[in-house]
Parts: C-alpha cells; structure tokens; sequence
C-alpha cells in the first residue's frame, strides 16, 4: 500500500524575517558608520501617491545631506530600535515557538566605512549578544551578509559594486563575521534579493547610477552584480573553510510572471521575464552564465567585464540552497497593457483578474507560491528556503488595546497551504520565515503604517510613539501553526 504524503518534515524551521536597516536603528551609536538606507527619505503618501516610490537617490542629494542642506526625515535611521530591545523582541520569538530567526548583519556596524583596517568590536559585540540571546531559546540565525546595507562610504568613494574593488572589502567582511560567529550561526545568506540591482542599482549595492552618465542602467546594473557573483562564490568558500557543517544560500525576489492571455506573444514574454527573473539564481547554483542571456546582452548592448578566474570561482563555489522572497505575481502583455498594477520592484503588469490585491497594490496569489516552489525544485533540485513572504496592510488598535488581523491570517494560512501542497509534490522545503514578524520600517516606502507582524510596534509614520509592543489576533494563530508543524491552519 503506498504510503500517505505528509505536509511538513519534523525539522521545518518555522519563523520570522528581518532587515537590520528596518528594525535596529541606533543608526549612529557605538561607532556604526552611514549605510546606503540611512539615506533613503520618507516621502507622505500626499506627495507620493500609494503606488509611486523610488527607492534611489543621487550623489548631489547625499552630499546635501551629509552637509546639513536639506531637512528630510528618514525613518530606517531608528527603525523600531531593536537594538535596545532585542532582548525583548527575541523572547516575544520564542513565544510564538520560532525555530529559527531570520536577521542581517549591518555591514557598516561592522567596518564603518567599509574600507577600514579594522573591524569595529563593539559592532561585533552586539550581534554576539543578539546570538547568544537567541541560543538560550534554540533558536537559529539564519544571516544575511547584506541586505541592502552597503557601508555609505564605499558609495561616495568607489561608487558601491560597480567597483571591482568592493569584492575585497565584502570578502573582508564576510571572513571577519565567519570567524568571529562560527560557533553561533550555521545558516547564511550572501546577497538579499540579487536581482534587485536591475531595478534599483542604489539599493542593491550602493551604485549612483547618475555618476555614470554615459552608461545605461542595465550596463550598470548587470556589471555591478557580476561583482556580487564572484564575490558570493568567495564568499561561500570562505563559510565552508571557516564553519563546520555551515550552509550558505543565495537569495531571490522571486517575480512568477504569467502570460496575461494565451497568445504565444504573450506566453514567449512570461517565459522571457521568467528567464530574467531566474538568471540570478541561475549563476549562483548552477555556476555559469545561462547562455539564453547572450541574446539579451547583445541587444541591449551589455557587456559584463570578467577578469581571468572569474568564471571558474563562480562555478567551484555555488550555493548550497536556495533561498527568496515571495509576496506576488506578476501578468504580462504584449498587447500594450501596462501600469495596472504596482509591486515590491515592478512599477506596472497587467491586472490578473483572477487574483485580490492588497491595500499596496500587490497581487495576493498563494498558488503562484506553490508554481514558484515546483519551478525551482524542477530547475536546480536543491533544498529550498521560504525566507520572505507575507502582507503589508494597515492595522487598527482597538479601545482595549486588541489588534484583530483577519486579513493577515487569511493571506498567511492560503499561501502555507500551498507550501504544504508543493511539499506534496516532492518539493524539497527546509523552512519559512514569515516576513515582518514584527511591525518594521517598509523597505519600499519608509513608511511605518504598512505593517506585517505578529506583532505590533507603537510608532507612527512619524516617528511618534511608545515603541511598546504588543500582541496581535495572528500571534496566536502563528504560534499554533508552529506547535503542530503547519498541520492546524
């Protein structure tokens, strides 16, 4: 008799994410230098509109800022101060049962600058407190070498990854964090959402786009991420010689694009995003260049500059798994139907009228997850990692203090289903780290009223507040889901 396909395995690390440039704050305490979000303006909605945000900036406007010319506010600077409340915030974790904790290392905590000689102990001390604090409940790091935090110096001076040179102080940085953690994280990811340098070179790796007037976007973009190939292989030698046992990923935002009908125009564009959307994840696990990408570097005039060694760093030193994001799908047309809908990184898309969308404009589509889960285990075969995936939406304090977030539970609950489903389908999933386990600055919009956690931060757009947490209806809910490993939704 066969026997019956259960949902998740009995080690599944259930948990939460985090961004040290959403969360920490003390953004100018104990010797930690700027990083590339400490720049990064809050603009009101009145000025905005929901859908219309940028997330770079120029090199004249940093320069304003750092010379006291203008009067901006900019919320990742405090975020909701985990920095002084990890304690709390960590046993809030252990509460909810999480078996590992997704957080990253603030590069510019560590070397202030960058390119300093030295690291800067009491940056290291502090994660060793946070780590150890998260021992004490077993629970797992699971850390982001960089998670759009590149030291702001090494944006003025080199102009971010668009320098090859940066490859050496990352690398730097990774061996000094590796030797110094080897005994207290096992799970690592190099680079957060790679492919968000093709839409936001600033955000990505700290690349101003406008000191390089006479290149294109794209040039630039895809020779400043050829560095982060090579030196996330470097990076994850280095993990493997330091740390025994350890596991390093890579990370993807990952954009399922659909046909928007079954016009093969439309179909061959899906496929093509498709292609766009994975040639990261295609680099760093199978090790080379996937050769459909010579057709688009020729005719959008591409070249990626390699030095002698490169491709073969590359392909000696892959990933062990695959980590991403997921909060949406995306509908293509080639029908010039556009800007119907907005997103994390996609400015446009057509409505797919099959799915909801959130008070943001993403599209909510828990089964695009699960084609997501099969199309990597088809592609690569390797263990999978949910690292980012949940809603943003606005919540409201009730007169007793409750938080009730259906809607949060509802979108959680269908997308694990999914998750359960693709398990089924022989879809190797090593965990799911909900994104925002606690309410954190948007890394869109800096905003604070886009909310995802389980928990809830006093503070308002404004950087008004009490920062006191507390308890929302999807704490608990969260918390059983973990309890009986994902059976009980």
């Amino acid at each position: 008799m066969a026997k019956a396909i259960k949902g998740f395995k009995p080690d599944f690390l259930w948990g939460g994410a985090t961004a040290a440039n959403q969360v920490e704050g003390a953004y100018d305490k104990d010797g930690k230098g700027l990083n590339t979000a400490d720049m990064v303006k809050y603009i009101p909605k009145e000025e905005r509109g929901i859908h219309n945000f940028s997330m770079d900036v120029t090199a004249d406007y940093i320069e304003d800022v750092l010379a006291g010319k203008v009067d901006d506010r900019y919320p990742k600077r405090d975020g909701i101060d985990f920095y002084h409340h990890y304690k709390e915030d960590i046993a809030l974790f252990a509460e909810l049962g999480f078996k590992v904790f997704r957080l990253s290392i603030n590069w510019s905590r560590i070397f202030p600058n960058g390119d300093d000689a030295e690291p800067n102990e009491a940056g290291l001390q502090f994660y060793d407190n946070v780590f150890d604090e998260l021992k004490k409940y077993d629970i797992e790091p699971l850390v982001t070498l960089s998670h759009y935090e590149t030291p702001l110096e090494l944006s003025r001076k080199y102009n971010g990854w668009y320098d090859r040179r940066v490859i050496g102080f990352f690398t730097k940085y990774a061996e000094t964090v590796f030797t110094r953690y080897k005994d207290k994280v096992k799970y690592w990811l190099t680079f957060n959402e790679i492919n968000v340098m093709t839409h936001s070179p600033y955000t990505g790796g700290g690349v101003l786009v406008d000191k390089l007037p006479n290149k294109t976007k794209d040039q630039i973009a895809y020779q400043a991420v050829h560095h982060q190939f090579v030196a996330s292989s470097l990076a994850t030698k280095l993990a493997h010689e330091i740390i025994p046992d350890v596991q390093v990923g890579c990370m993807l935002a990952r954009m399922e694009t659909y046909p928007h009908t079954n016009n093969p125009d439309d179909i061959l564009e899906a496929q093509h995003q498709n292609d766009l959307n994975l040639f990261f994840t295609d680099v760093q696990v199978k090790g080379e260049y996937p050769s459909y990408m010579n057709r688009y570097f020729a005719e959008n005039n591409i070249t990626v500059e390699k030095e002698t060694g490169d491709d073969e760093i590359i392909k000696q030193y892959p990933v062990d798994f695959i980590s991403f994001s997921y909060y949406m799908s995306v509908t293509v047309s080639t029908q010039g139907k556009h800007d119907e809908v907005a997103g994390n990184m996609i400015k446009g898309g057509v409505k797919n009228e099959y799915l909801e969308t959130s008070d943001w404009g993403w599209q909510i589509d828990p089964k695009g997850l699960r084609v997501a889960l099969r199309d990597f285990h088809n592609r690569y075969g390797k263990p999978l990692f949910i690292v980012e995936n949940g809603l943003g939406a606005f919540d409201k304090v009730e007169e007793d203090g409750s938080i009730h977030d259906p809607y949060r539970i509802d979108y959680l609950k269908k997308h694990i289903e999914q998750m359960k489903e693709a398990v089924k389908d022989g879809v190797d999933l090593m965990g799911y780290t909900a994104w925002g386990p606690i309410d954190l600055i948007s890394m869109s919009t800096s905003e604070m009223s886009k909310r995802y956690g389980f928990i809830y931060v006093d503070q308002d757009d404004d950087g008004n507040g009490t920062l006191n947490r507390s308890k929302k209806d999807s704490f608990d809910w969260y918390k059983n889901v973990i309890a009986t490993n994902g059976e009980e939704l």
